[in-house]
């Protein structure tokens, strides 16, 4: 049985859910942006006793404390609350398993950057890449930007209608969508998490392909209208800039902290660390990719956004192969990591291979 919790600790009035043997070893679930502890519990509630699961929301998602977000210090903020949770919840300090999903996947290397000591284990899935999103075009792990104030990344990359669907709620009922509104449907919580976050095969949706049932989907969407909003949280100020397209990152929010600006996960790979790492991504992930319908440069090479440089100054971010250059660095100072690829499958391989992603997790951890 999942339970829904709070607990104080040192930075955040945090919520998250718990299931499992609370006295086997500790499993922490971290999820991504624009969703919260809510898409890991359909997952969680077939992980069965073998270890003592939670999974956390970060601040200003889900029923987690509303604190604001210091963009200029990349994703700390979030990886320190996590390091003051992790302490909160196992105050003997045994070692713990991480696993984040996409943001929360940058936000795992972070804090196992800063307290290697306390971790026995590390999951990405679908991860961000160690350079976050956007205004990165480098394939190594030297940053090389595509600007100098890194325009096309941070707050005012995100699509205002977008923003509008989580002010508004409005796909909550299909009828909702303001009648005359021209903006595509991506751009709607609903469609925009059966777009993006799930792949759709011959554009069926996990409900349609009967993945998941009705309930389930509206539980994931409502999820996402947890997020909230503004300049200090989702998706972050923003400043205007001569640079193509127009806008650049601020010092707040969290879209700015995953800014190549304030960003850069690298130092992982040289901490000579021995912790196992296991990688798992879907093969036609929309989100996270070497060619993301997220990232500026990509949309502007797809002709969504006019004025784009080109592909000589402003290639799409090679996020996948970012972060595999980021893995194979930290292999050869010693650690190692296994790469497992889902093919037809999206952005939550939890979700859309539930199964398959639970037998390669639980094999993993126990052999960590």
């Amino acid at each position: 049985m999942v339970q829904s919790k709070f607990i104080q600790t040192l930075s955040l009035n945090t919520h998250y859910l718990e299931c499992g043997d609370p006295s086997k070893d500790l499993v922490v679930l971290l999820h991504g942006n624009v969703s919260s502890s809510a898409f890991f519990k359909p997952f969680m509630e077939k992980l069965g006793a073998s270890h003592h699961y939670v999974a956390p929301d970060m601040r200003g998602y889900g029923d987690s404390e509303t604190k604001g977000i210091d963009a200029t210090k990349g994703v700390k903020d979030f990886s320190e609350d996590l390091y003051h949770f992790i302490t909160a919840m196992n105050p003997e300090h045994k070692k713990v398993h991480l696993l984040g999903w996409s943001l929360g996947g940058g936000v795992i290397l972070q804090m196992v950057t800063d307290h290697p000591e306390h971790v026995a284990s590390l999951t990405l899935e679908s991860p961000m890449s160690p350079f976050g999103f956007g205004a990165s075009i480098n394939s190594g792990l030297e940053l090389k930007k595509s600007d100098d104030d890194f325009a096309g990344s941070g707050g005012g990359a995100v699509n205002p209608a977008f923003i509008d669907s989580i002010r508004t709620q409005d796909e909550k009922l299909p009828s909702s969508q303001p009648e005359g509104m021209k903006a595509s449907p991506q751009f709607y919580c609903r469609s925009t998490m059966n777009g993006l976050y799930f792949h759709m095969p011959d554009g069926k949706t996990l409900l349609q392909r009967g993945i998941i049932d009705q309930a389930t989907e509206d539980f994931y969407t409502d999820a996402m209208f947890f997020t909230r909003l503004g300049e200090s949280n989702y998706p972050g100020n923003s400043l205007p800039t001569a640079h193509w397209p127009g806008m650049a990152p601020g010092d707040k929010g969290v879209n700015n902290a995953i800014s190549a600006k304030y960003c850069n996960l690298t130092a992982f790979a040289y901490k000579n660390l021995k912790i196992p790492v296991l990688w798992i991504r879907g093969a036609l992930d929309l989100i996270v990719s070497d060619a993301s319908f997220l990232d500026v440069n990509n949309l502007g090479k797809m002709g969504a956004i006019p004025g784009w440089p080109g592909n000589e100054t402003h290639p799409p971010q090679p996020m996948v192969t970012q972060m595999r250059t980021l893995l194979e660095a930290y292999q050869q100072n010693g650690g190692s990591y296994r790469e497992v690829v889902f093919e037809n499958c999206g952005h939550s391989p939890h979700i859309e291979f539930e199964q398959n992603f639970r037998e390669v997790l639980l094999d993993f951890i126990a052999k960590a």
